[in-house]
């Protein structure tokens, strides 16, 4: 015979297992998906925004020399144009789930270029002051890193997991079958 503690205990499991599998099946369908429409939202906008730009900013001309190789031997010209298009066609892809994990992986190069050129700080000699970049800031000397580590965190899962059930890459692979990953 169970005590009257060892009893509840057993309950509450009961009702957290049980609470669990309502949800798991929802779970397959949604939990990628406002992960997929954030990051959708913020490279689109920053994909039109530079697409509504005239031309190349003397910012990104400047920065592209901390850019990592061979991004940095790219005219400025053609780097912008390829992360114009990587940002409006990976948002585009995001937003559908249609062919989410090259995009996500895209996007996840993208950022570790542009957090190398652009948000990386300046100059450091130690960890703390490599973690003070670790902030959100307009300062490009002391960094700002922390939002583009975020959305490399956020791309991940995408890169492993694809869109979810609730894309139009599970919709092809129901399709074309396994030929399509």
């Amino acid at each position: 015979m169970l005590e009257p503690k060892e009893l509840a205990v057993k309950r509450i499991f009961g009702l957290w297992d049980s609470l669990v599998n309502t949800i798991q099946p929802a779970g397959e369908w949604i939990a990628l998906l406002p992960i997929r429409l954030l990051m959708s939202y913020e490279f689109g906008k920053a994909g039109f925004g530079k697409y509504a730009a005239d031309g190349v900013p003397n910012w990104f001309a400047n920065t592209q020399d901390n850019f990592l190789f061979p991004f940095n031997v790219i005219p400025a010209e053609i780097s912008w144009f390829l992360v114009t298009w990587t940002e409006v066609l990976g948002s585009i892809g995001l937003f559908f789930g249609l062919f989410t994990r090259f995009w996500a992986f895209s996007l996840i190069i993208l950022t570790i270029v542009a957090i190398s050129g652009v948000h990386w700080p300046g100059d450091w000699s130690s960890l703390s002051e490599l973690w003070e970049g670790y902030r959100v800031s307009r300062d490009g000397d002391s960094g700002n890193f922390r939002i583009p580590l975020l959305f490399i965190t956020m791309l991940i899962p995408m890169v492993f997991a694809g869109g979810g059930k609730l894309s139009l890459d599970q919709l092809l692979r129901g399709r074309l079958g396994s030929r399509f990953r």
